[in-house]
């Protein structure tokens, strides 16, 4: 267990199920937890706390309430926003998740300075943005959880059609966490075969489909809420890869610097994950067809991040 300590804002269900995850692992020393509801809080540290007692697991959880006691963290994860309701895109939430933004990483750099932060509030590239705005780190330290989730839902699918062993299909999607993303079919693969030579054309859109439908579906199914086993086990690879230096390559949110074309954007590509953060970002070679989806989904989100910077002009 390495001696480094981690810190989640917003303990609903994916901050709680992260903490957990996170407490089974013991990849980390400490586990700060913060949320605006201290009852809240205080119920998932003991909870989670009593949990690993079981298993003997090591890592401390501690329930925070003042900003100043949420402190020299090696990463902040912000789960900390409105969540998805039925018929509600990741867009509608813009605003509402900009304002909280706005509230939360001030003080997250203030008591935090050389932490990493990752991003999983919606809608998820906006919010990068906006974290990266407002907190003016460089781009390696503000990164965002959406890629890794999109190409497990991806895999999912794939799963479902060919009923391949889970540890033979891997998958990749890049762009926007939105219905806009990018399924990258040629690269994402089964036994080092491209599925586009393993299933038909209906297969494959069927599977494009439903990865981008992937979270809303569970929205529609819950009513309430939304996914968060799966949000939560994707943000705890990325701390894993960060805390342990282990040069993984994920896709992740990242602000673009003439990478794949563009710059001044946030969108998922894939990265080497080190303790640095973001130590790389890997350029696929996209065919005509993909260049295309991806300059679509980039354009998804200037549209987001426009809105973000009109409403600065107006303050």
């Amino acid at each position: 267990m390495s001696n480094k300590r981690v810190g989640i804002i917003g303990v609903g269900n994916v901050g709680a199920t992260l903490t957990y995850t996170l407490a089974l692992k013991d990849i980390c020393s400490e586990i700060l937890l913060k949320d605006i509801n201290e009852n809240l809080t205080k119920a998932m540290m003991l909870d989670i706390s009593q949990a690993t007692f079981v298993t003997k697991q090591k890592t401390k959880i501690v329930a925070t309430h003042k900003s100043e006691d949420f402190f020299d963290c090696d990463i902040v994860v912000i789960t900390a926003g409105v969540p998805r309701k039925p018929g509600m895109s990741r867009d509608n939430l813009l605003n509402i998740n900009a304002n909280i933004m706005e509230s939360i990483i001030p003080d997250v750099i203030l008591y935090n300075p050389s932490a990493i932060i990752i991003i999983v509030s919606n809608p998820l590239d906006a919010m990068v943005y906006k974290a990266l705005e407002i907190s003016k780190l460089p781009r390696n330290r503000v990164i965002g959880m959406a890629g890794i989730l999109d190409s497990s839902r991806m895999s999912h699918y794939i799963y479902e059609k060919l009923n391949s062993k889970k540890d033979e299909i891997e998958s990749f999607v890049l762009g926007g966490h939105g219905n806009e993303m990018v399924p990258l079919i040629n690269i994402s693969k089964v036994l080092n075969t491209s599925i586009n030579e393993i299933l038909s054309s209906e297969d494959i859109d069927s599977i494009i489909e439903d990865t981008k439908k992937g979270g809303a579906s569970i929205v529609d199914l819950l009513k309430t809420g939304s996914a968060y086993f799966a949000p939560a086990n994707s943000t705890a690879l990325m701390i894993e890869a960060i805390l342990n230096d282990t040069k993984e390559i994920y896709p992740c949110s990242v602000l673009l610097n003439k990478e794949y074309g563009f710059e001044d954007v946030v969108a998922g590509v894939p990265v080497i994950l080190g303790r640095k953060g973001v130590e790389e970002i890997v350029e696929f070679d996209l065919n005509e067809s993909q260049k295309a989806q991806f300059n679509s989904s980039i354009n998804a989100i200037i549209e987001l991040i426009n809105v973000l910077k009109e409403k600065k002009k107006k303050i």
